[in-house]
């Protein structure tokens, strides 16, 4: 039998990041849409966005790039991309005034530029209980979009991470409320939910029965011990697989929490002498930070700083050390052929800002749908 040819759609992704949405959207969904134009102020994000995908990354502010009468946008079908979210972020603590909340206009200007009849904006779930969820909505649908906004999990679609995230789905030609958000894929296996049926997917295919949530081991049991501190001139996976260099009292603390679960609270019980004073002092909260992760759940979210135990729960699940950029890497759901370039600090920044391609390609699913409803 003949395969079937799919059609391909154009593709723009602003404030790319090192591109986990494209990723999702071009290569981890059936291939249905090329990228054609994409933008990140970080240039570090742009080498490694260029590397994967193409050289139409452009790099800069998006503010300037749009004022700037010799910049042309090509005509696309979609537009995807997630604002700077520290402006709606709980990490913020100054939110009040901050222009990257603003940054959604200069999005929307891009779709109406591209002539684009669905976009796709993610950003923190707090985005939707703000005052600029509203006015968001209230400029595309001045623009004829019809929106539908929801925070998704990423456990529940085959992520071994339960990061949560905000998309707002518009469209032209149809209300994108009928088809997002999309069907879960995963199930959380401590409310024992037992798994269902298949169903069609867009392509015409069936999506897999229900299957229970993927697992920090599923994702990162295979690695052998990481080696040196720094990038390693080897092939993926190990490249990125690589340690640190921890003092006696970072490793004394490690070895004082040796069971996965555990955490800065466990610490305190346990090895008084080895604990920061400011957390002794803080009684509340926090309950992520010096936290080990367990091998049979998903790991919590993955962020810019994960090499640092006391910045969340990143310490491995037995061995006294934290994750590696290459672990990181997997449980944001990057395979090991993508490549990440620039300094470890900034491959950190690009890993822990990415959207997770595995979420992102469950997005398009429903993009695709839309497209094929309208007859493309």
């Amino acid at each position: 039998m003949l395969e079937r040819k799919r059609k391909r759609f154009r593709l723009i992704d602003v404030f790319a990041g090192a591109g986990g949405m494209t990723l999702g959207f071009s290569k981890m969904s059936g291939h249905a849409f090329d990228s054609v134009w994409a933008n990140d102020f970080d240039e570090a994000c742009v080498r490694t966005y260029r590397r994967n995908f193409g050289d139409h990354c452009v790099p800069g502010d998006i503010v300037a790039i749009l004022e700037d009468p010799a910049t042309q946008i090509p005509s696309a079908d979609v537009v995807i991309g997630g604002p700077p979210c520290q402006g709606f972020s709980l990490l913020n603590k100054n939110r009040e005034g901050d222009p990257r909340k603003q940054l959604w206009r200069p999005f929307l200007d891009i779709v109406e530029r591209s002539g684009a009849e669905i976009f796709v904006m993610e950003n923190v779930p707090q985005l939707l209980g703000s005052s600029e969820h509203a006015e968001i909505i209230a400029a595309a649908e001045m623009m004829g979009f019809r929106c539908r906004g929801d925070v998704l999990c990423a456990a529940d679609y085959g992520v071994p991470q339960t990061r949560c995230r905000a998309f707002i789905v518009g469209c032209k030609f149809f209300d994108p409320s009928t088809v997002f958000p999309p069907r879960k894929t995963h199930f959380d296996p401590r409310k024992r939910r037992g798994p269902q049926l298949p169903f069609p997917a867009a392509d015409g295919d069936e999506y897999p029965p229900d299957l229970p949530w993927r697992t920090v081991r599923d994702a990162i049991a295979d690695l052998p011990q990481p080696e040196g501190t720094e990038i390693r001139d080897e092939e993926p996976p190990l490249d990125l697989h690589f340690g640190r260099s921890p003092t006696a009292r970072s490793i004394a603390r490690y070895k004082a929490i040796p069971r996965e679960g555990m955490n800065r609270f466990d610490l305190q019980k346990r090895a008084p002498e080895l604990t920061p004073a400011c957390w002794i002092r803080k009684k509340s909260g926090g309950t992520d930070l010096f936290g080990r992760l367990w091998w049979d759940r998903p790991a919590f979210t993955i962020r810019t700083e994960f090499f640092k135990p006391e910045k969340g729960r990143y310490l491995h699940p037995e061995q006294h050390r934290p994750i590696t950029h290459r672990e990181a890497a997997r449980l944001q759901s990057f395979p090991d052929e993508f490549v990440f370039t620039g300094s470890k600090t900034e491959i950190a920044r690009q890993i822990g800002n990415a959207v997770p391609p595995g979420l992102a390609a469950r997005v398009a699913d429903v993009v695709y749908l839309l497209l094929s409803m309208n007859g493309r």
